[in-house]
């Protein structure tokens, strides 16, 4: 990465944006930034290192607080320099966009800030040391609009930061730009040629979405209707809500209800809940309808938490085309499906198709993720493994 590739600019009716001071080829790394701030999200508690954001097995336990966990004492103590991703822009800058904030959000913004401040209060014994409670609300709706979800390599959500440069990176929803994590250092990388002066831009959302569900999304947590091409002419609405309507909304509601199963039992009635859709919906509704093809996800993900490696790798090949259809030629999400499915492959001993579809995954890989990632290397591993088994 070379210094000097991006600056501030205004963007015409977005605000502020980053441009290119330089062409860039496919796979190029922008820039790399470590948080002004993070934390582990609940899910992950315990799970992973509150300081890196990466699994390990064998966490130390804090000998404070006894909640969070720790790689070693070098992850607890460790200590970042000046924020590099304040570079091109501080926390000071960032919008706050509470006017634009709905109502239900700034009632619950409020509650955060009060609760905070109770506490606050009740730690901090000299009354002039507190934090205004209107200061509290401006942050929390700076952290609101600005976060980003830290995912590891397989892009599952772990964490979430605030990196005050990325946050002029304005939104598409067929973006030039991904951005991937090593750790909980932000990658920005581009996916296409950006020629000089072009403006850079990220996707905010997951785009497995009708467009009316993408800009509702999109005006609620960042305050903008999207007017992309994608949500002007509604490309692939009809794919993505292709069969019974019927159908497709009582696997949408079942979908929604998984939550976040933790036990072999849990996963069991998962499954058998997927299995028992999936059958009934057979003949109603195509593998591209998008909430069909999330259950196939589910299905593929209960089977492989309870080692049923063949019965995963069904579901797996059928996503692969719905993937491909919604999913552009370089897109992390596609790569890391493929690689799953190549690893269940390797499971059964299908050496040739394992191969196959690991380079595939590589291909794209090289792309968004860069070939020195720990997650591409992990894949390269599993490519030698598979040569090896031929």
């Amino acid at each position: 990465m070379e210094p000097g590739r991006l600056e501030k600019f205004p963007s015409p009716g977005r605000g502020s944006g980053l441009r290119a001071l330089k062409r860039a080829r496919p796979g190029e790394l922008l820039y790399r930034a470590e948080p002004f701030a993070c934390t582990v999200t609940k899910q992950r508690l315990g799970g992973v290192c509150e300081r890196c954001l990466r699994r390990n097995e064998r966490l130390l336990r804090c000998a404070q607080c006894k909640i969070a966990r720790y790689c070693d004492t070098r992850c607890q103590l460790g200590q970042s320099a000046a924020c590099p991703s304040e570079k091109l822009y501080s926390f000071s800058d960032l919008q706050s966009n509470i006017e634009e904030l709905s109502e239900e959000m700034k009632e619950g913004l409020r509650h955060l800030a009060q609760t905070l401040q109770l506490y606050l209060r009740v730690e901090i014994q000299d009354a002039f040391q507190l934090v205004p409670a209107i200061d509290i609300f401006q942050i929390f709706a700076k952290v609101t609009c600005n976060c980003f979800t830290i995912s590891n390599g397989e892009m599952q959500d772990v964490g979430v930061g605030l990196y005050p440069s990325m946050s002029l990176l304005n939104h598409s929803c067929d973006p030039n730009c991904v951005i991937v994590f090593e750790g909980r250092q932000l990658l920005l990388r581009s996916l296409r040629e950006i020629q000089i002066g072009e403006e850079l831009t990220i996707s905010y959302i997951e785009s497995l979405m009708p467009s009316s569900e993408r800009r509702k999304h999109l005006k609620r947590q960042y305050c903008f209707e999207c007017n992309c091409r994608l949500c002007q002419t509604q490309e692939k609405d009809v794919d993505m809500l292709a069969g019974e309507e019927q159908a497709w909304k009582e696997i949408k509601d079942a979908v929604t209800k998984v939550g976040d199963p933790r036990s072999q039992e849990e996963w069991e009635q998962v499954l058998t809940m997927c299995q028992t859709l999936l059958n009934n919906n057979a003949d109603r509704l195509p593998d591209t309808n998008i909430y069909l093809l999330k259950m196939l996800d589910c299905a593929m993900d209960a089977c492989i938490n309870l080692r049923r490696w063949k019965e995963a790798l069904l579901y797996g090949n059928r996503t692969l085309k719905p993937y491909r259809l919604y999913y552009s030629s370089f897109h992390p999400l596609r790569a890391v499906q493929m690689m799953r499915v190549g690893k269940l492959q390797h499971t059964q001993d299908m050496f040739p198709q394992a191969l196959k579809t690991l380079k595939q995954a590589y291909n794209i890989m090289k792309v968004t993720h860069g070939a020195d990632h720990s997650l591409v290397q992990d894949l390269m591993k599993l490519k030698e493994q598979c040569e090896a088994g031929m």
